[in-house]
């Protein structure tokens, strides 16, 4: 029988999207269904492969995306959406391979089914993509989100700080605002992608912030302390309102965690 470890470490190797779409959504089904063994002796790379057609910048040298209604500007909006989910199952499937022995079966089950949905949301927006006539890898991307993989690698507390409870908190707080715009532009179907997304991503940060306050306690520390030191440590962006407080709450991270080091 297969390790998790070693599924896990074959996806985050293959660098085709759809493939690795497929591939993810395959992996956790064997993994309901009990086919593939506990074991994590299998390492993960440092990082994942992704197309040779990327072109990747730094953050700072991406070019703005205008927030108007042209052709130009949706195909930004969909092509940047798209990056965030195709680099959203990387994250989640290392965080399973990395983590997992120490997180064990619910925080394996939970971040796998994380995967699956984020390859889900990335094959929605690819096909979105397409019907505007472009595709995933038409534009530039920027590393940042692999980047806060990297610097979190070492600690699953700081890992779960960053990853579902800044950066995928912060998709709740942008979200509903994208949403509107994209309704507004008579975009339906936009929207109702957007608006699955969104009530994905309010499961994928309670989940964050659940096995975030398991760590929390199994060092004796409160929650809400734990979260801004290490956020303080790893994280080098800006905490800044506004913020979506609902669907943060929805999600079990309450004020007491944020706005003390909000910008």
């Amino acid at each position: 029988m297969i390790s998790l470890s070693s599924a896990i470490r074959q996806i985050l190797l293959t660098a085709d999207p759809r493939a690795k779409c497929f591939a993810t959504r395959d992996l956790v089904r064997r993994w309901r269904r009990g086919e593939l063994a506990w074991d994590f002796s299998v390492s993960m790379p440092d990082r994942p492969a992704w197309p040779d057609t990327l072109e990747l910048r730094e953050p700072s040298q991406m070019p703005r995306r205008g927030k108007g209604g042209s052709e130009r500007s949706r195909i930004a909006l969909w092509h940047a959406l798209a990056h965030i989910e195709f680099v959203a199952i990387d994250l989640a499937l290392d965080m399973v391979g990395r983590f997992g022995a120490e997180g064990g079966r619910e925080f394996a089950d939970d971040f796998l089914t994380v995967a699956a949905e984020e390859a889900m949301h990335f094959a929605l927006i690819e096909r979105k993509l397409r019907a505007l006539g472009s595709h995933y890898g038409a534009l530039p991307v920027h590393d940042g989100l692999w980047q806060a993989a990297q610097d979190t690698s070492r600690d699953l507390a700081a890992r779960l700080a960053v990853v579902p409870m800044v950066l995928e908190a912060r998709g709740l707080d942008v979200t509903p605002a994208m949403l509107g715009r994209v309704r507004a532009q008579g975009d339906e179907n936009g929207a109702k992608i957007l608006a699955r997304i969104l009530d994905d991503e309010i499961t994928h940060v309670r989940f964050g912030t659940k096995h975030f306050m398991k760590q929390a306690e199994s060092r004796a520390v409160p929650s809400p302390e734990l979260w801004q030191n290490l956020v303080k440590r790893h994280f080098s962006g800006r905490i800044n309102p506004p913020f979506n407080d609902s669907a943060r709450l929805a999600a079990g991270l309450s004020r007491d965690f944020y706005y003390g080091i909000a910008s």
